[in-house]
């Protein structure tokens, strides 16, 4: 199996790796699950601890962050194949982590990392089993373009329950409207997202950032309530003691980056007010809007635009007008352009000078059929070696210079 398995936030996917690594354990295979950051590699992996716990399989984490005892306890279990299942960042692909017999990789927000780092947590086993997962949804037939050696499988509704999100572009002088719609749920029991684009203040840019903000809203705005603090600079442990505590619900208001944007599951949170909405890509901010509206009770996100960003009124109706992440995916990649959206860079495919690839999708199908016809013909591109020395050559330059 080598397999994408795309779908909106909150849509379930996990769900469908866990299914499969229980398939590959049964088989007598080991499972790895690699995440892009070790917020959501802590997520994962309490998630799967919760669910493995009571099938009696242990399940451990693998981070930068790993203590040197556990770490060599951890190498020591999966050369043994005492542990089948390992979620972590990229520590994972670190030349001392040796698997007895890798059966399933797993690779969450798969675009966030580059070809030589999905390749080298396959090469951890013998021809092992992929499944990628992403929330980035995109049209299938782009999806089989990028992922030209994936199959690609789609979930396009989400569990019954979840509340449609209410979504609003506020200007400055609308902020107190802001601030009086989060006490009003603080006051009712819920909890609030609030998320900057930038950790601390930039000479350069009129950019909010979390640190003084923080600083600012538990001081002037909301001293009645506890407020945490999340970024990425902090160690693994500050960002656990901020999840947690919020989870728990002792402080009531997170201020935050954008390493909220994948991994924090908090169902009482019904608000997220996002500053320099502009500054965010359409995906990124529906992602974002994803951590709320996983609870039983009405939810709220408030984009809050800066000065002079008119520009960006257009693109953020997209957002207060559709709930569909395949949607604004594609809206994204027409405003954006889809190297912005998809990071197509680490996929290894160009932007075309002419050529659309949200535009020409028809195009591309035919070229993707065509590439096909030639493999099935000469495999080893023998009788096309000007297609086999530039293929070369791209794959050489998206490898680092390796072939």
């Amino acid at each position: 199996m080598k397999r994408l398995v795309q779908g909106d936030v909150g849509a379930g996917k996990t769900v469908v790796a866990v299914v499969a690594m229980l398939a590959a354990i049964q088989a007598g295979y080991q499972a790895a699950l690699m995440a892009p950051t070790e917020v959501l590699a802590e997520q994962h992996y309490k998630k799967l601890v919760a669910w493995f716990n009571l099938l009696h399989l242990p399940v451990e984490l693998l981070t930068g962050s790993t203590k040197v005892a556990k770490r060599r306890e951890i190498h020591s279990q999966l050369e043994t194949g005492e542990l089948p299942v390992l979620v972590g960042t990229h520590a994972l692909i670190q030349e001392a982590v040796n698997f007895h017999k890798l059966g399933l990789v797993v690779i969450d927000e798969q675009h966030r990392f580059g070809v030589q780092q999905r390749a080298k947590l396959q090469q951890k086993g013998e021809s092992p089993h992929f499944l990628a997962m992403t929330a980035t949804p995109i049209p299938r037939t782009l999806a089989l373009t990028l992922h030209g050696d994936l199959d690609v499988s789609q979930i396009d509704e989400l569990p019954p329950g979840r509340q449609p999100i209410q979504t609003t572009t506020l200007t400055g002088r609308q902020r107190k409207k802001a601030y009086d719609l989060i006490r009003r749920e603080i006051v009712q029991g819920r909890q609030v997202y609030i998320v900057l684009p930038l950790v601390e203040e930039s000479e350069k840019l009129d950019v909010k950032s979390a640190v003084e903000e923080h600083q600012k809203l538990a001081e002037k705005v909301f001293p009645e309530f506890q407020i945490g603090l999340l970024h990425g600079r902090m160690t693994s442990l500050e960002k656990d003691e901020a999840i947690s505590t919020f989870r728990d619900n002792k402080t009531q208001i997170l201020v935050s980056t954008t390493v909220v944007e994948v991994g924090v599951d908090v169902p009482n949170a019904t608000v997220m007010l996002i500053e320099n909405a502009e500054r965010f890509g359409l995906s990124q901010l529906h992602q974002l809007r994803g951590r709320v509206g996983r609870g039983v009770h009405k939810s709220y996100c408030l984009l809050m635009r800066g000065a002079g960003s008119t520009d960006a009124v257009e693109r953020l109706k997209v957002l207060e007008q559709s709930q569909d992440g395949f949607f604004i995916a594609e809206m994204d990649m027409r405003l954006r352009g889809p190297g912005q959206v998809l990071g197509t860079k680490q996929s290894g495919l160009p932007d075309f000078a002419l050529a659309s690839l949200v535009e020409d999708q028809e195009v591309l199908e035919l070229a993707r059929g065509a590439a096909f016809r030639v493999m099935e013909k000469d495999e080893s591109l023998n009788s096309w070696p000007l297609l086999r020395r530039e293929l070369e050559w791209r794959y050489q330059k998206m490898m680092g210079g390796r072939f």
